[in-house]
C-alpha cells in the first residue's frame, strides 16, 4: 500500500450526508523547535559538530578512582581498554593520573608524570593518530608530557595554576576551561551555596545564581585561554557538574546548558555515574549508566558537542541518536517505508 502524508491539506467533511472533500490547511507548515546550533570543537584538524558530536573515553591511571571499572594501574590493562574504546567509536581519549575527590592519598606532581607519561607513550606509539587529552590541573605535568604531543588539557579546577593554560598554548593544544565555584583542586563541596547574600547574610542560593556564576566563570576563563593564545574552537567550556555543587546545582546548570553553548565556545560534558546522577536516583556508581544516559541526551539536544564518559559504546549511541533527532545527522539507513523495486525481495 502506498501513502503519502502531508500537512497541505485537510479533510474536510461538509455537511452531513455530503461527499466533503480535500481542503487547503489554513496551517501549512509546522514552526520548528529552536535549537542551538553549537560552536565546532576542532582539534589537529578534526572538526566535531552538533552532526557529529565527540566522545571522550576516560582512562584512570589511579589506583582509587571512584568508579572502579575504570581503574587501569598497568600500561597493559589501559592499552587494552582504549583498544576496545577505539572500536566503539571513541574520538578522544582522556588519561588521568590523580583521583578528583578528597578522598585517597595526596599523590605529588613526580607521582602524577610517573603515572601518565610512560602511558602516554604508550598510547602515542600504538595509536598515533588518537586524539589524547591530559587530566591535570599542574602545568608542570603538562610540560613534562609535551614530547609526546597533547591534543587537549583538561583543567578541571578553574585554573587552579595559572600557568597551566600557558602551557597548552605553548604545546599547540586545546583547553577546557572549568567551574567550581573556586574549589581548591581534590576537595569535595560541603555548605556549598551561590548568589547575593540574603536576609541572615549568607548567599541566597536562588536556583538562578548557580547558572550565572558557571556564565561568569566560563566566560572569563575562556577569555584568558584566547588571550593565551588558544583559538575558540579549541577552547572547551566544561560547567562541570559536582564540582563545587550540590545534586541541585549540577540539576539546574545541566538545564541551563542552551545558554552555556550560547557563549560561543564548544561545551564540553562531563557526566558519566557522578554523583547527582546517584543522588536523584538514589544508585551506586555500577547503577548509574541509565541516569547518565539521560543526562546525556538532555545535554546533546542542548547543544553539547563533546562527552566525557566511561561507557563509550552506549554514549556514541546516545549522541549520535540525538544528533539524528535534532535534525544535523542523517540515519545510517533509510529504507523503511520506501518504495522498493517490484523484484526486490521484503527485508
Amino acid at each position: 500500500m502506498n501513502m503519502v502524508f502531508g500537512s497541505a491539506h485537510v479533510w474536510d467533511p461538509g455537511v452531513v450526508g455530503s461527499a466533503g472533500g480535500w481542503q487547503a490547511d489554513p496551517v501549512s507548515t509546522v514552526d520548528p523547535v529552536p535549537l542551538v546550533q553549537p560552536t565546532p570543537l576542532i582539534l589537529r584538524g578534526r572538526t566535531f559538530t552538533a552532526a557529529n558530536p565527540a566522545v571522550m573515553g576516560i582512562v584512570n591511571r589511579t589506583p582509587d578512582s571512584f568508579y572502579s571499572s575504570a581503574r587501569y594501574p598497568s600500561i597493559e590493562a589501559g592499552l587494552a581498554a582504549i583498544d576496545t574504546m577505539v572500536d566503539a567509536g571513541v574520538d578522544i581519549v582522556d588519561v588521568g593520573g590523580v583521583r578528583a575527590g578528597q578522598l585517597g592519598d595526596w599523590v605529588e606532581a613526580d607521582e602524577e608524570i610517573g603515572r601518565v607519561l610512560p602511558f602516554l607513550e604508550a598510547v602515542r606509539a600504538s595509536h598515533p593518530d588518537l586524539l589524547i587529552s591530559l587530566d591535570t590541573w599542574r602545568a608542570e605535568v603538562a610540560r613534562a608530557c609535551a614530547d609526546v604531543r597533547i591534543d587537549l588539557v583538561n583543567d578541571t579546577w578553574q585554573g587552579a595554576d595559572a600557568d597551566l593554560v600557558h602551557v597548552a598554548a605553548e604545546l599547540r593544544a586545546g583547553y577546557v576551561v572549568s567551574h567550581t565555584g573556586g574549589a581548591a583542586p581534590r576537595t569535595d563541596p560541603d555548605g556549598v551555596a551561590y548568589g547575593p547574600p540574603g536576609q541572615d547574610g549568607a548567599p541566597r542560593d536562588d536556583p538562578d545564581d548557580v547558572v550565572a556564576d558557571v556564565i561568569r566563570i566560563l566566560t572569563e576563563g575562556a577569555n584568558r585561554a584566547r588571550r593565551a593564545g588558544i583559538p575558540p574552537n579549541a577552547i572547551l567550556i566544561d560547567p562541570t557538574l559536582d564540582f563545587g555543587k550540590t545534586t541541585r546545582h549540577s540539576l539546574r546548570t545541566l538545564r541551563a546548558t542552551a545558554q552555556i553553548a550560547g557563549l560561543g565556545f564548544p561545551v564540553l560534558q562531563a557526566l558519566s555515574r557522578k554523583d547527582f546522577v546517584g543522588e536523584t536516583l538514589d544508585l551506586a556508581v555500577d547503577d548509574r549508566l541509565e541516569g547518565t544516559l539521560a543526562a546525556t541526551a538532555v545535554a546533546a539536544w542542548l547543544g553539547t558537542v563533546c562527552f566525557r564518559a566511561h561507557d563509550v559504546r552506549a554514549t556514541r549511541r546516545v549522541v549520535d541518536m540525538v544528533a539524528s533527532i535534532r535534525g544535523d545527522r542523517p540515519a545510517a539507513v533509510n529504507e523503511r517505508g520506501v518504495r522498493r523495486d517490484p523484484g526486490a525481495s521484503p527485508g
